[in-house]
């Protein structure tokens, strides 16, 4: 193990230096070998001996121009996108140094956005924790897609009491325990490739055909990441793809890109599928659960939808069908996506299965639209002519052994034609 573990602490210390003192008195109290580097972020540089990288040069690597004192005549949000500015590079070129091996802050919201701001711009499975007022609530904004983890104060942090005081000692028990635990993974390595690890996208709906190729390849050898496609589950994937932890990728479950274009509440935003065709990462895409946009509960359904082809799929979810205009504007999204941001068109392949994208779209079920689907799969094949990606039709539905496991094999023979 490392001979010494270092923790970052990020905070705004013109209006909360004694509770990240406190912080920084508890850290060491679980663990005095612990090196504690504090970073301020504040809007007014504060001078204490235990801070370590001062506001004035969180501000100086922003790159605005001016002094501090200029900086109070910002408003509180540029003040905020200013800071952020600052500390992220400060943050990532200590963590590219291996200066720490956890991060953690605490704060209001404007605290809690400047250190989740930072977070995110730090590898996934790299501890990160951040005490907040508004952990209770909405955390999608600070969290997105990576791991995060989010302690609501109770109490605002703002003087030190007994139940902030209990909070943040548990908090800096779990920092120090995440510190430790990251540190001895370094020790052990990094796994080889006697371990690819492939990503797989999933829903409900596609549950049976995502777990037939999940488990045709962990026979196979590969190590498989199956991630929910609500959103921040496929741009999580699609960052294990940037960051290199993914060898390939088998895209089943595209239906973010339904709530992306239809206006649901699982988008995943307008990188969505971009990132492995850059990347050159082997990989299959299909359609899974195009059929559907996803809402909340019925009784949260816009209006003008509410004459739709609506299933109420759980108390919390309502899903719509998509129409046949809405299915030719995904297979043109598809296309598009993958012919625009394409290196290697050998190595991806798209799938469809042409008796249904989901358990909802086979014969017999609420979804059944063969023209819909005619014409989801006609902008895909028209929108892909000429470009070298390879399109599959089964005459199956996506929830079949036989179409999923084909699947599985043809990615690792992409992944093999890749390594040759």
């Amino acid at each position: 193990m490392a001979s010494r573990i270092s923790v970052a602490v990020i905070g705004t210390f013109d209006t909360k230096l004694q509770e990240h003192l406190y912080l920084r008195s508890q850290i060491l109290s679980h663990d005095s070998s612990v090196n504690v580097i504090l970073i301020d972020a504040g809007r007014t540089a504060t001078d204490h001996e235990a801070i370590t990288i001062k506001q004035p040069d969180v501000l100086k690597a922003s790159g605005y121009g001016r002094d501090d004192a200029a900086l109070k005549s910002l408003t509180r949000g540029e003040i905020v996108k200013t800071m952020i500015d600052g500390a992220i590079p400060v943050v990532r070129q200590l963590h590219d140094r291996g200066e720490f091996h956890a991060i953690i802050g605490l704060g209001g919201s404007s605290g809690t956005s400047i250190a989740a701001a930072v977070m995110r711009q730090l590898p996934l499975t790299f501890p990160k924790l951040i005490v907040s007022t508004v952990a209770s609530g909405d955390t999608k904004f600070y969290v997105a897609e990576t791991d995060i983890t989010m302690m609501y104060s109770v109490v605002d942090v703002a003087g030190l009491n007994q139940v902030l005081k209990a909070v943040v000692d548990n908090a800096a028990a779990a920092i120090v325990g995440m510190a430790k635990a990251y540190v001895a993974r370094l020790d052990r390595g990094l796994p080889g490739d006697e371990k690819k690890v492939i990503g797989i996208t999933m829903f409900g709906v596609t549950t049976k055909g995502a777990d037939a190729a999940r488990m045709w390849l962990e026979r196979n050898g590969f190590e498989v990441c199956v991630f929910h496609a609500t959103g921040a589950g496929g741009r999580a994937m699609e960052r294990l793809v940037k960051e290199g932890h993914l060898r390939g990728v088998l895209d089943l479950t595209t239906t973010e890109l339904a709530d992306e274009l239809v206006g649901g509440v699982f988008p995943a935003g307008s990188d969505r599928l971009t990132v492995a065709a850059k990347a050159s990462v082997p990989q299959i895409v299909s359609v899974g659960a195009l059929d559907m946009v996803n809402f909340g509960a019925m009784d949260t359904v816009p209006a003008q939808f509410r004459k739709r082809n609506l299933v109420e799929h759980n108390p919390s979810v309502t899903i719509m069908r998509t129409t046949s205009k809405e299915c030719e504007g995904l297979g043109n999204v598809i296309a598009k996506r993958l012919r625009e941001n394409i290196t290697e068109p050998r190595l991806t392949e798209v799938w469809l299965p042409l008796r249904g994208v989901s358990m909802m779209d086979v014969e017999g079920q609420a979804f059944y639209d063969e023209a819909a689907d005619d014409a989801l799969f006609a902008a895909i094949r028209n929108g892909l002519k000429y470009t070298g990606i390879k399109v599959v039709e089964f005459d199956s539905d996506i929830n079949d052994a036989e179409w999923a496991e084909s699947m599985a094999r043809r990615l690792a023979e992409l992944i093999q034609l890749q390594s040759d």
